[in-house]
């Protein structure tokens, strides 16, 4: 499932093989030039084409949308070294007698497809677009931005049925040797952008991006992993920092082992408010032991889910965590999971396949590696199956359903070709603008005490934070009217809520 946990410090301009660059004057010239010619580029707007597999499936976003190339330096420390293309997409401001500049969304993941994700998501953001060029983009290392490949669609398919919840020694082993298969498959297809991908590197595309735009100030709007890069970018760039939003919030205090933590919590809260919701209104509703027994079931029995597939443990535990992303989902997972028990797995694997970017042709996008590309280059943390294997009882405390696998997830980066960076962020954002802080209550993949946590970080006078009593991932696109005018007020008249503010 989605780990959307970001970390950070900037020493100098860190590079992501851990060396450090720029302290010597000649390192730090040399990254000054090359942004200047960089930011010198004149972007070339055209037609947007239709989303390629790397970056997911849908349409062709229509004529009020623009796609243009943006040329990076792949190594802000050695600019010799090449460069990578960000791929970028806008829709202009309707008023423009009144714009107020660009503002520059992130989706998360890491590893979503900006350029993907804002045409699908963007009446929800129609009165901000009536003053703001709306833009977004795929980072460096995501969809058409050099995606990262590791492995092909059929391997990929074994890979993410594979258990991911070890019973003994043989299957422990069986996993990390799994593992340590894809971060080999990975070096091999995208060994060049890989110790390049990190936060750091993102968040200075973004200031490239804002320069080139013509912007004085970034105006952004970050949600989940989104909310990570922003308080990087304030970090190192904090004079820079227009408006901006972040929206379901990364814990930067958390290593990963306390964002993995977090996460099972979250997600086992999210369970119950989806069951205790369900409760209300029908008595055919899911219990957690059913859930936990049907799990078990599958991880020995995997059902059929389709003509040639199964529905296994793993994919299961994707699809119920993917259902609890959103409400609307809700009702897929009542009967997702009544049909899984009954011998059908195809709802709840459809529920999985989009967790891990699958779409429904069979190919799968690059959000899955993308996201372990950038986890692993940003953490420095590196655990054994030993090491895991003592912290599966606080994990199975924490989350019944969702534990097992989150406390698991944490092999994700034992055996990575390269190095993290750091251990945890640096979001200090001292001398920069006002930055809103939005935290959910029921809020399963960035629980709600990240939102503080950001605020405090980021510094006085600086992290605003503000509370929406709701569910799902995120506040924004969840409707809430109180949540809508609240940062509308904010980003389009610069109206700074009082911290605390709630919304229910």
């Amino acid at each position: 499932m989605s780990r959307p946990l970001r970390v950070g410090t900037l020493l100098c301009a860190v590079l992501l093989t851990g060396a450090v660059a720029g302290c010597d004057g000649g390192g730090a010239d040399r990254a000054e030039a090359a942004s200047s010619a960089s930011a010198a580029q004149r972007l070339d707007w055209k037609t947007c084409p239709a989303p390629s597999t790397s970056q997911g499936t849908g349409k062709a976003p229509g004529r009020d949308w623009e796609c243009a190339t943006l040329r990076a330096p792949l190594d802000y420390g050695r600019p010799d070294k090449g460069s990578v293309g960000i791929a970028m997409i806008r829709a202009r401001a309707t008023d423009r007698a009144r714009r107020i500049g660009s503002l520059v969304f992130n989706f998360g993941g890491p590893g979503g497809s900006g350029v993907a994700s804002l045409p699908a998501f963007a009446d929800d953001y129609k009165t901000l677009r009536t003053r703001y060029d709306l833009v977004s983009f795929d980072p460096r290392g995501v969809g058409r931005s050099d995606g990262v490949t590791c492995l092909g669609d059929k391997d990929l398919d074994v890979y993410y049925a594979a258990d991911g919840t070890p019973d003994g020694k043989d299957e422990e082993k069986a996993l990390v040797e799994r593992v340590g298969r894809y971060a080999s498959g990975c070096e091999k297809n995208s060994g060049k952008v890989l110790p390049h991908v990190g936060t750091q590197n993102a968040a200075r595309d973004m200031d490239l991006m804002r320069q080139v735009l013509g912007d004085d100030k970034l105006h952004y709007f970050g949600i989940s992993y989104g909310t990570e890069l922003g308080g990087v970018y304030a970090h190192l760039f904090p004079k820079k920092v227009g408006r901006a939003v972040l929206d379901a919030v990364v814990d930067p205090s958390d290593d990963p082992v306390q964002g993995a933590l977090g996460q099972a919590k979250g997600f086992q809260l999210a369970l119950g408010n989806y069951m205790d919701a369900c409760a209300e209104t029908s008595d055919n509703c899911p219990t957690e032991d059913q859930i936990t027994d049907l799990l078990k079931r599958l991880d020995s029995d995997p059902v059929p889910a389709g003509d040639t597939r199964e529905l296994t443990e793993s994919l299961a535990t994707g699809g119920i965590a993917q259902a609890l992303y959103s409400k609307d989902f809700w009702d897929y997972l009542t009967e997702g999971i009544e049909d899984a028990e009954n011998g059908d797995g195809k709802l709840l694997l459809a529920l999985g396949d989009s967790m891990n970017g699958r779409g429904e042709n069979g190919r799968y996008s690059s959000l899955q590696a993308s996201l372990a590309a950038v986890n692993c280059a940003d953490f420095a943390q590196r655990y054994t199956a030993a090491e895991i294997e003592e912290k599966v009882p606080e994990f199975r405390k924490a989350s019944p359903v969702f534990g097992d696998f989150m406390a698991w997830s944490l092999t994700q980066c034992t055996g990575w070709p390269v190095k993290g960076a750091w251990q945890n962020p640096d979001v200090n954002a001292k001398g920069s603008a006002p930055v809103l802080v939005v935290g959910n209550t029921g809020d399963p993949a960035t629980p709600y005490e990240g939102a503080h946590e950001m605020a405090r970080e980021l510094g006085p006078g600086v992290g605003v934070e503000m509370t929406f009593r709701g569910q799902g991932h995120g506040a924004y696109d969840s409707g809430n009217a109180c949540v809508t005018r609240v940062v509308d007020a904010y980003l389009l008249d610069g109206t700074v809520p009082a911290s605390g503010t709630v919304c229910s």
